[in-house]
């Protein structure tokens, strides 16, 4: 077992990996940007290290001072959560310089399926189901021919994109070569890869993803999917887990499907293989997420599985214990992503000091976060606070054990608001309940 850990992130994630570590008796070192000094997370560690400045390409993301640090702490393994550095092959390279272990898949196959284009093409050879589009970056004008011969609407992604970022959709094909070029330069910039490809848009589909864990004995188990059709400009907003009312034996195939993927790419950690639905059952490969997900306490609350206690067990050379016959998931759980942003206002963020903070409370709800009374928001990451979780033994209870939960869930500030009335009537739509909605749902209840 490792020694020590340095979670290389911050917020939630941050106090979520330092407590399982906890448990498992392994010291932790937290990182920290000069904004984040009084945070939750430093607190709960066992030693703490200011790394630079707010913005993240001065601190989060700057691998030397991560690294440094782990060198003067003596910490022989870094948890990088989700965001950030997470799903970097070059870092994942230099901690194996470093002889550091990085708790995650190995740099070869984080770039393999960090890679859009790359991933499409290995996930065809293993067998799963695709769009229609290209499996290799495309100029302008095969962008365009291809376009053309799939039928619009299209969408246009970037080769390295992730996290719902540097992708259009195109409808008209008089505007496709225009947004061809802004998609290219909007992937250089977050990016610094300007490739893009181009596949098949489903304008009515669901977003459903599965857990895998697979460790580095050849052994992988899929611990069901996770249904987050609830999304504003690509970004999630509530997860569920079943996806319900899947046509019979779907979830189990699209499970079968995440496993043969993730072996044949030779997938060591946690991972999430990403699918969309559409409404006559049929399922296509979309990405693979080489981390922990956001979302991933949803599958922890209906199994009964640490994923970060697996994860790393699994960097520190276990063998998994859990066959795919122990996964047995049970009843309903729902997570509310509740951000600090003014849906009045176009969803803009609104950072600022927590004068009161009073979280849900009650049987059968999870809260995770980073927040307390006198915290400050900095105006310099992503904008989320908490992530509200509920159980329930089926989807009706979870969800008004949800919508109790979101009344009762209070965050006051000056400045400050927070996205948990949108959600609530979210919860509350007919499309939503009755499970007729897609990904468009959020864009049509804004009108």
């Amino acid at each position: 077992m490792f020694r020590k850990i340095l979670i290389a992130n911050r917020g939630e994630i941050a106090v979520r990996v330092a407590r399982t570590c906890r448990e498992l008796g392994i010291p932790t070192v937290a990182v920290h940007s000069t904004a984040d000094r009084d945070s939750a997370v430093v607190r709960l560690a066992d030693e703490a290290v200011q790394i630079g400045p707010p913005p993240p390409a001065q601190s989060y993301l700057n691998a030397a001072a991560v690294l440094q640090a782990a060198e003067q702490t003596g910490a022989d393994a870094i948890h990088p959560g989700y965001g950030f550095l997470s799903e970097s092959p070059d870092f994942a390279d230099a901690c194996e310089a470093a002889g550091i272990t990085l708790i995650g898949p190995s740099a070869p196959v984080m770039a393999a399926l960090g890679d859009k284009t790359s991933a499409r093409a290995l996930m065809t050879r293993a067998g799963l189901p695709l769009l229609p589009g290209s499996v290799d970056p495309l100029d302008a004008e095969a962008a365009r021919e291809l376009a053309t011969t799939i039928g619009f609407p299209v969408i246009i992604k970037a080769a390295a994109g992730g996290g719902g970022r540097g992708m259009q959709v195109v409808h008209d094909p008089a505007v496709f070569a225009d947004d061809f070029r802004r998609t290219q330069a909007t992937a250089q910039m977050l990016f610094g890869d300007g490739r893009v490809y181009v596949e098949k848009y489903l304008a009515k589909a669901r977003h459903v993803e599965v857990q895998v864990l697979c460790d580095g004995h050849g052994n992988a188990v899929h611990l069901g999917e996770r249904d987050c059709t609830v999304q504003r400009r690509h970004q999630k907003l509530i997860e569920e887990t079943p996806a319900p009312h899947l046509p019979d034996g779907l979830a189990e195939r699209m499970g079968r499907s995440a496993v043969e993927g993730a072996l044949a790419a030779g997938y060591v950690g946690a991972g999430t293989f990403e699918f969309l639905v559409d409404p006559d059952g049929s399922y296509y490969f979309m990405e693979v997420n080489c981390r922990i997900q956001v979302e991933h306490p949803v599958t922890e609350m209906v199994t009964g599985i640490d994923l970060v206690r697996e994860q790393i067990l699994i960097a520190a050379g276990a063998e998994l214990t859990i066959t795919q016959p122990d996964v047995r998931p049970r009843g309903v759980a729902i997570e509310c992503r509740i951000n600090a942003e003014d849906p009045a206002a176009g969803f803009a963020p609104t950072p600022g000091p927590v004068e009161e903070f009073v979280p849900a409370g009650g049987p059968f709800v999870r809260v995770d976060t980073h927040v307390f009374p006198g915290y400050r928001i900095p105006p310099n990451y992503d904008s989320l606070l908490a992530k509200l979780v509920v159980w329930a033994p089926e989807r009706d209870a979870a969800i008004a054990r949800m919508r109790r939960a979101l009344a009762e869930f209070r965050v006051r500030g000056p400045r400050v608001s927070t996205t948990s009335e949108f959600l609530s009537g979210v919860l509350d739509d007919s499309r939503f309940r009755s499970v007729a909605h897609t990904t468009s749902l959020v864009d049509e209840m804004l009108g």
